[in-house]
Formats: C-alpha cells, structure tokens, sequence
C-alpha cells in the first residue's frame, strides 16, 4: 500500500461513449506512482515519471471574451512535449483544475527530482517553450503571395501596358486573327445600369456586337448614363477597354506594373514580423521555456521604415529603381537608415540577464527626498491589498512603501515591513507573473516571513530598490543565487 496521490480524469462524454459501447476510446487520463498513462480516441501513451522534466501548464487568453484557456503537457527529458487530453480549463479562476495539477507535480515531486521543483512552468504566447511551427506558418504563405505577384503578375502586367500603349487602330485590311490585338470601336448602346448608394462596384451593361458585356464603373458614372444612351466603345483583345457618350468618358482601370510590385514587396515585409518572431525565439532557446521573451515590435517598426521608403520607388520605377542619380540616393540613404534601425533593433531585444546587483548606491533616498518608481508587487497582502500598488516609494521617513499612484504626496501609501523581508533572487519575467507584468521588467522573489512576495520593476529601478533595501539591512537568502 502507499500513500501516494492518484488522478484519474475521464472526459465529461464518457457515458455516451459507455452507452455506444466506445467506453474504452473516451479520452481518459491516469497519473499514480508508476506515471501518467492516457488515451484518445486515435492514440495511448504511458509515461513514467523519470522520462518528465516538468509539469507544464499552457495559458492562453481569449481578450475578447475574458477568459483564459489552460491545458498540461509534460516536457519530457529529450525536449520533446506530451499534450494531456485532460484536464482542461476554460476559467480564469478554476480551483478544481489548479488542484489536479497540483497532484500531477506532487507525483512528480515524489518520483523524480526536478530541478526547481517549487516552480510552476506557465507557457503563455509571451513566453518560450513554442517551436517555431506558428511563426513560418505566417511568414511561407506571405512569402509565397510575395513572390507570386512579384514573378508572374507584374511581369504580365509590364508586357499588358507595352502592348496596349502600341496598340493602334484596326485597319480595314487587317486580318480577323490579328485584330485582337489592334483598337477596334464600335457603335454601341446602354442596356441597363446597377447603381449600388452604399458601394464603390457599380456597373454598366452595354451592348456592341451579338452580346451584352458588363463593365464595372464609378458610382457617379453609372448614375448618370440610362438605358438607351449612345456609346462609341474601343475593343481590345475582344474586351471593352474605353467607350465615349454624351454623359462621359470611360477607361477600364489597370493596375499599374509599379502598384503590384509595391503589393508585392508590401507582402514580403509582412513576412517580416513572424520572421523576426521566430528569431527571437531562436534567440531565447538557451532560457527557461516560461521566460517571457523580449518583443519582436522593434522589428515590426524596422520594417515600417522600410516600406516608407520603398514602396515609392516600387510604385514610381518599378522597372529600372537606379536608373537616376536621384533614385540611386533615395535607395542609399534609404538601406541605411534600416540597417540602422535594425541594428538599434537586434540590440534593443537582446536579452537583459538578471541580477541582485546595484550599479549605484541609493542608500540617500531612504532618509532624503521622496521618489516614486513604478513598480508593482504581484501578492495580495496586507500592505498590497487587492495588488493596488501601481508604484513604490523610497524615502520620506519610510524605506519603502506602496502607492496607488505616481505622486506627489503619500497619499494612500502603505509601508512595507522591511524588517521581515529577505532576498532570495531576482529573475527575468515569467509566464506565471501574468501578462499585466511588461516584457522588458524584472522580478524580485523575497521571503516575507515565510510568505514568498514578488515585487516587479524595471531593471534600474529595480536595482534601485534592492540596493536601499540592502543598506537598510534586508539580507539576501544564502541558499539562492542570482538567475542568469
């Protein structure tokens, strides 16, 4: 006999499954000491406990109707990641899910030893712990489209403007297969028109020949021609390209060689952002998977620059971008300035390494002028209620407090017991410290009493804070080490 924990969760569709006589393919998952076996209906698995890294959890928030979607999956030791069929949540606060994890990292706990076994891995989209799978699934297709249009429609749309620039009236001795090609005009007449108030697709149909052909025009060209109205319409390879009445003059619209090219390069620069979305991650594939990585925005504003400047020449020179002297500038000055946004770029979301250690010595501020730094503590406690603190305040009489606003004056602010804290580490930002905490902070773990507290700051204001709160005795626990 043991004492050990068990979870068994089977799917809430198990008894229409009993009643098909399909009970063994509901999906169904069983954790005791010996591992985690599961099934769906397509697949079984069993995992013992020494194979499993981590118990992860996967957050995912749906903003638009508030709630947090969270499954588990087990990192297994070759990185590779099991997804559990069961248990699911789809509550922001479900208590009945956090305890089923709680007994799948208690079995854990009791049959292997993971390497930070206090800590939950809380993978949301900010975080590490993806494959790259998301952000090529976006960058290929608009790589694709990309050159799509760059390969065939522009260099059709090229040739389609030289022949239609060198198309030159039908003679009376040209020959029916080559008229196709030459300006034929005809007499012809209004059918009927449809004038849509609230759409920019309007049409007319007209008949010059053995059938009615429609043509799409402006709103204000179709309301002003009727049925019956006389019309003078040019044929080019056996379409209406242009007609002349009483009431106006029609040419049918081509998008020019130079627009489908700026489209195209448009569409590669859209690549641009998962690119950069699957570099960052690449880049963050030594740190832990719940660590929030640094935004790839940076790059999207690189690429925003970019077709700042190169969407003009594509749509002004699409055939021959260098052949001036103005042009060859506008290019150059142009690639300059994103190979130094992105330089600026590549160095702005590196990642900052944390650490406990001051740059400068604030110890003044505790007994001298009041300063306000935003920061947040991430508990419930009693000198946080309802985590209302928005910033933290050093100096004016107390070492340090928390404030519900940015200053001037204490108003409001509560003081924090110093004499009870001790440092254990200071870390980058975490899945589990939620998504309200920005990317670029730093988390402080300290020990209130025996109650872990976390306080999140940028990291010079962070800094700022450990060292007033070092000089005024807060010691650092010995049996923690600062997190790279």
């Amino acid at each position: 006999m043991t004492d050990d924990p068990h979870l068994t969760y089977r799917s809430e569709a198990g008894g229409v499954w009993s009643l098909l006589r399909l009970g063994g393919a509901g999906p169904m998952v069983h954790a005791d000491a010996d591992g985690v076996r599961y099934r769906t209906p397509l697949r079984r698995r069993t995992i013992r406990w020494p194979d499993v890294a981590a118990v992860r959890v996967h957050r995912t928030v749906d903003r638009s109707r508030t709630q947090e979607y969270r499954r588990v999956s087990l990192l297994l030791g070759d990185g590779r990641v099991r997804y559990l069929p069961k248990p699911r949540s789809y509550e922001t606060t479900d208590p009945v899910f956090d305890a089923q994890v709680e007994v799948l990292r208690t079995l854990h706990r009791r049959h292997e030893t993971p390497e930070d076994a206090e800590h939950l891995h809380v993978i949301t989209t900010r975080t590490g712990g993806h494959s790259l799978v998301g952000p090529l699934a976006w960058c290929v297709p608009l790589l694709i489209v990309a050159m799509t249009i760059a390969l065939w429609a522009v260099p059709r749309s090229l040739a389609d403007e030289r022949a239609w620039r060198a198309a030159v009236p039908c003679a009376a001795a040209t020959p029916v297969a080559d008229r196709g090609e030459c300006l034929a005009t005809r007499p012809g007449t209004v059918v009927r028109t449809d004038v849509h108030e609230h759409s920019k697709y309007n049409s007319i149909y007209l008949s010059a020949g053995r059938k009615t052909q429609r043509v799409s025009v402006s709103h204000e060209m179709a309301g002003v021609f009727v049925a019956g109205d006389r019309l003078e319409v040019t044929f080019w390879r056996g379409r209406p390209r242009a007609f002349v009445g009483a009431h106006g003059v029609w040419h049918e619209h081509r998008a020019p060689a130079g627009q489908l090219l700026a489209l195209a390069v448009a569409f590669a620069l859209a690549a641009g952002y998962p690119a950069a979305q699957a570099v960052q991650r690449i880049r963050g594939r030594r740190l832990p998977d719940d660590e929030v990585l640094p935004s790839a925005l940076p790059f999207a504003a690189v690429l925003l620059v970019t077709a700042l400047w190169l969407l003009p020449l594509c749509v002004l020179h699409p055939t021959d971008p260098f052949g001036s002297p103005a042009t060859i500038t506008w290019a150059a000055a142009g690639a300059a300035v994103t190979v130094g946004l992105f330089v600026l770029a590549f160095r702005a979301s590196r990642v900052r390494p944390a650490s406990v250690a001051a740059p400068m010595d604030e110890a003044g501020d505790a007994d001298g002028e009041t300063v306000f730094l935003r920061a947040r503590f991430l508990e419930h406690t009693e000198y946080n209620p309802y985590e209302f603190g928005t910033h933290v305040v050093l100096g004016g009489g107390d070492v340090l407090a928390v404030s519900p606003h940015s200053g001037p004056g204490r108003f409001g602010a509560r003081r924090v017991p110093v004499e009870r804290l001790t440092l254990r580490r200071v870390r980058r930002v975490r899945g589990g410290d939620g998504d309200g905490v920005p990317r670029d902070w730093h988390v402080a773990e300290f020990d209130d009493a025996g109650t872990p507290v976390r306080l999140a700051a940028a990291p010079d204001d962070l800094a700022r804070v450990v060292s007033v709160l070092e000089h005024a005795g807060v010691t650092r626990a010995d049996s923690e080490v600062p997190t790279p």
